[in-house]
């Protein structure tokens, strides 16, 4: 029964993730709606600004007022319930989630889709347990099942959602049999569900080839400066969620504001450099654009990112991540392709395994970094150096004192609530398997 239960939360997740990434590729079009009807000039401009804006802001309020916590990327909330610390309120993040979702991803903020379906999916999960009257540790395992389908459905990758619960939550997942398998279980069926409504994920398969053992080295100092990326990447993010919360505490939409104002110009003035970026990742790496043009993308994405997460909106921080990756990836590979003699799709190799690599460093899962960008873009002949550049970006972040985005952003949103984080654990969990029956 907890099996088909699993399987029915994952098939949920992929229908309702399918309906969320119909919604917002259907509204995602707006810009283009513009420029058809008032061309590029500022009237239109201005008009997209307001636009944007409007719609941030009034996914904003619906936030705020209904359920604060749905905002950002709802990873976080769901550690802390596995953990016993925090409440899914499913019957206000539900909706909350999926209609202030598709407000603020849709007017081009720079953030990811995965957050709202990993929440989403979760939440799922609470009803049934509710309804069921679960007890603690069939909750905990049927909320990471419900966090992995919905992982799976924003970015069609099931193993690497699966991974990600056993990896990123490995101090909140009960490594029990049962819960172990429905977390598979829910992961496949989420991605089923998905496809068959007619729902998949963005596309992001890249044209790659084996790279030769000599390559390596370059693979592992690109995980270097992946590491100290990934160390800046979080700090910023928490000094501008502290930042903005402190400055515009007396009007807390402000940033809705203007940040809504801004990603709407830019939809018509520069779409690269706004929205999450799913579906600009394939176009960075065939479009052969000349180093300036990444540099400046890198600049306006991370800039992006880090103003848009402390907003107050549902987003996740994945999307933006992997194409801040691809771009600065396709910048080493194209200074090695200059300096170095080097195999067909060099740089379109580096991208990839950027991807890998901040994933690794910000989130500090260098398994779910490996898998996640080999399944994403079909680079499994890549495998030796996404692991080369996920593990060394991993341990440089660590050697530098960095620690994983969502066990930070945790222990912020209980320090906010009042409440006090519970101490590091030691050792390692029950290994798989534990709660079989002893043989006689």
């Amino acid at each position: 029964m907890f099996y088909l239960l699993a399987a029915l939360c994952g098939a949920l997740t992929g229908v309702v993730g399918a309906a969320f990434h119909l919604v917002v590729d259907t509204l995602m079009v707006w810009p283009s709606w513009i420029v058809a009807r008032f061309g590029h000039g500022i009237g239109a401009i201005l008009l997209a600004a307001a636009i944007a804006s409007a719609i941030l802001v009034i996914s904003f309020f619906l936030t705020r007022r209904i359920a604060p916590e749905a905002a950002g990327s709802g990873v976080q909330e769901i550690e802390g319930a596995m953990e016993g610390l925090r409440e899914v309120r499913w019957r206000r993040i539900l909706p909350v989630k999926f209609v202030a979702g598709v407000l603020s991803l849709s007017s081009g903020l720079v953030a990811g889709r995965e957050g709202p379906t990993i929440h989403m999916g979760a939440s799922i999960a609470a009803a049934i347990a509710e309804r069921l009257k679960f007890q603690t540790s069939e909750l905990r395992g049927l909320l990471a099942a419900g966090a992995a389908a919905g992982l799976a459905a924003a970015f069609n990758a099931p193993l690497a959602a699966i991974l990600f619960i056993i990896e990123e939550t490995r101090k909140q997942f009960a490594y029990t049999f049962r819960a172990y398998t429905a977390v598979i279980i829910a992961s496949v069926s989420s991605a089923v569900a998905m496809e068959l409504v007619g729902g998949t994920a963005p596309q992001l398969k890249l044209d790659s080839a084996e790279m030769p053992l000599s390559m390596l080295p370059a693979f592992l100092a690109l995980g270097v400066l992946l590491g100290g990326v990934g160390l800046l990447f979080n700090q910023t993010i928490l000094f501008m969620l502290d930042w903005t919360a402190k400055t515009f505490r007396k009007v807390p939409f402000v940033p809705a504001l203007v940040v809504g104002a801004v990603v709407g110009a830019l939809a018509l003035i520069l779409p690269q450099a706004v929205g999450g970026g799913e579906l600009l990742i394939p176009g960075l790496v065939t479009g052969h654009l000349p180093l300036a043009t990444l540099a400046v993308l890198v600049v306006l994405r991370f800039i992006g990112a880090m103003v848009s997460y402390p907003v107050g909106v549902p987003g996740g921080i994945f999307s933006p991540m992997l194409t801040l990756a691809t771009a600065l990836g396709l910048i080493i590979g194209l200074l090695v392709e200059a300096t170095l003699p080097t195999p067909p799709l060099t740089s379109a190799a580096f991208a990839i395994a950027a991807m890998g690599g901040l994933f690794a460093a910000t989130v500090r899962a260098p398994l779910v970094g490996v898998v996640l960008a080999a399944e994403l873009t079909g680079g499994y002949a890549l495998i030796l150096p996404l692991i080369v550049t996920c593990m060394t970006s991993n341990a440089t972040a660590q050697a530098l004192g960095g620690r994983p985005i969502y066990e930070l952003l945790l222990e912020r949103t209980l320090r906010l609530s009042g409440q006090t984080a519970p101490p590091s654990r030691t050792g390692v969990s029950a290994p798989i398997g534990a709660d079989d029956s002893p043989r006689s």
